[in-house]
């Protein structure tokens, strides 16, 4: 494993006031609340993203998060994770997301969508509907991770990443444990296939009520 101790941008891109979007657990949107609040306590139920860059089929980024983060400062997860604000679809706020916190831009494929939650003691919650993305970089190099999102950041071999997460399970975020297990288990065929530049949809021009799950 090889992961860097530094990121290299350092500008704010997370606003506690940002509006997200509120949904049943059919995605139906049904209202729309700040991101702080939507944190509190047991958590509002509300879409949100993860992105998994491949560099190839054997070997994964990941990011250990910020201090400053509110919610599991410190831990390792996937490659980038955010939620839609209010007016976007999945498509724009992962492309968003991924120029704002690694500083680079990849096509994106939509694996699948599950609802989670999962408490950090007594700071708050998260409550989501999450869709999983997966994409590959042309260039694993083109890296420029934004410090106060990212506190580490490095690619991994996928083998690797499973012998870490089976002997210490409480370095990593609940969401990335419970997709990583489905991406090495009934998903493992479709990131295959992605990194072969196989048919797997891709998000382009794809709006989240078309989108397949």
């Amino acid at each position: 494993m090889t992961a860097n101790s530094f990121a290299q941008v350092s500008h704010q891109v997370s606003f506690d006031d940002e509006n997200l979007i509120l949904v049943d657990e059919q995605d139906n949107v049904i209202g729309h609340d700040s991101k702080d609040n939507v944190h509190r306590g047991n958590g509002l139920l509300h879409r949100a993203f993860s992105i998994f860059l491949f560099d190839g089929p054997e070997r994964v980024l990941l990011h250990r998060r910020s201090p400053k983060k509110p919610l599991w400062p410190g831990f390792w997860t996937n490659s980038c994770c955010s939620h839609p604000r209010r007016g976007e679809d999945y498509e724009c706020a992962a492309r968003r997301r991924l120029l704002e916190e690694l500083g680079v831009a990849a096509e994106l494929s939509w694996l699948y969508q599950f609802q989670y939650a999962a408490s950090f003691g007594s700071r708050g919650a998260e409550r989501e509907l999450c869709a999983v993305l997966i994409g590959d970089l042309d260039r694993p190099d083109s890296v420029r991770a934004n410090r106060n999102e990212v506190q580490e950041w490095g690619w991994f071999a996928c083998e690797e990443v499973d012998s870490w997460v089976q002997r210490h399970p409480g370095q990593f975020t609940p969401w990335f444990l419970m997709e990583w297990s489905r991406l090495r288990g009934d998903q493992h065929a479709a990131v295959e296939q992605h990194c072969r530049r196989r048919q797997v949809p891709y998000i382009a021009g794809a709006s989240p009520s078309v989108l397949p799950g």
